[in-house]
């Protein structure tokens, strides 16, 4: 793979795997292929790799090809995760890896519009084959829903101005429009990090849907993993983490809490064992090695052998 690419948490997410001859492992956020290619290099094993954006799939095959007959490249998302390998006659995982959030590929490929600095068309979809664009919803949405959206998914304390500023300013065009119409609101003023960072974060993160996917995800993941399967799931900021954690929570036998992506659930068996250290940060050195680390949490835990709930409904593959 890429040389560029380094994946998060490696070591710490192959040990709750445990790679092993003759197992399945889903890798749903395929990206750069790192967990992917550590699963097959370690046991003769095969993987199943699912990503959104048909850029990885593409990016997959050379992977693909070195490990031929061991990894299944899907495009889809990995919410359907249970539905998909059932295309492929798998009805079970023994390991499943969630990476969640953006990519470093599609941080560095400035055509996407993810950077500030691009002059690229400000596009922030993970599968640019289908959907509306990050211009599209800076140009439909009212100020009120732009604030919302900034604020639930950016936790941005400025999301009023911001939403005026982007109304005042459309039609938006540009990564690097909206990031100087950003800035001329919230002026860096020696902060660390650049002030569209939150309101670009929550963009992506309402366009993609990515909070309700990766509800559905956990949920398919419980349905998928056989009994002493092991999910192994990594996020990178505080929304991400919050949902994980409280999903193991609810599956480790306590308490269920509402969601608005899933129907409530009812008190019922365990449906996970936990494992190890909740979360694992990475170290020092590997934030060192890889500053795009230093967020990370890891948290994992072991299907048990009680009866996963069926989802409501399912949607079509896509």
């Amino acid at each position: 793979m890429n040389g560029a690419h380094i994946p998060v948490l490696l070591e710490d997410v192959m040990t709750v795997l445990q790679p092993r001859d003759d197992a399945i492992y889903v890798d749903g956020t395929f990206g750069g292929g790192g967990y992917s290619e550590a699963l097959l290099s370690r046991a003769q094993c095969r993987v199943f790799a699912i990503d959104r954006d048909p850029d990885a799939i593409q990016r997959g095959i050379a992977l693909r090809e070195r490990f031929e007959g061991r990894l299944t490249l899907i495009h889809g998302r990995f919410s359907q995760m249970d539905a998909l390998l059932g295309t492929h006659g798998m009805t079970g995982a023994d390991g499943i890896a969630l990476d969640i959030g953006i990519s470093s590929f599609q941080i560095d490929d400035a055509e996407r519009g993810f950077s500030f600095s691009s002059d690229a068309p400000l596009d922030m979809r993970m599968d640019r084959s289908a959907g509306e664009t990050a211009a599209d919803l800076c140009n439909r949405l009212t100020e009120s829903e732009l604030a919302k959206i900034l604020k639930d998914y950016g936790e941005e304390e400025r999301a009023r101005a911001i939403a005026r500023a982007i109304v005042a300013a459309r039609p938006i065009a540009t990564a690097r429009q909206l990031a100087q119409v950003i800035e001329r609101v919230s002026p860096r003023r020696g902060q660390k990090i650049h002030p569209a960072t939150r309101s670009f974060q929550a963009l992506r993160i309402a366009l993609n849907d990515e909070l309700g996917e990766l509800e559905r995800g956990l949920a398919a993941a419980e349905r998928l993993l056989n009994p002493s399967g092991r999910l192994a799931v990594v996020t990178f900021h505080s929304l991400e983490d919050r949902i994980v954690k409280r999903f193991f929570a609810e599956r480790l036998g306590r308490k269920p809490a509402a969601s608005r992506h899933l129907p409530e659930r009812t008190a019922s068996p365990a449906l996970f064992h936990s494992i190890g250290k909740s979360p694992v940060t990475p170290t020092a050195e590997e934030i060192r090695r890889n500053p795009r680390a230093r967020s990370a949490k890891l948290r994992a835990a072991e299907r048990t052998q009680a009866r996963a709930p069926m989802p409501a409904q399912t949607g079509e593959l896509r």
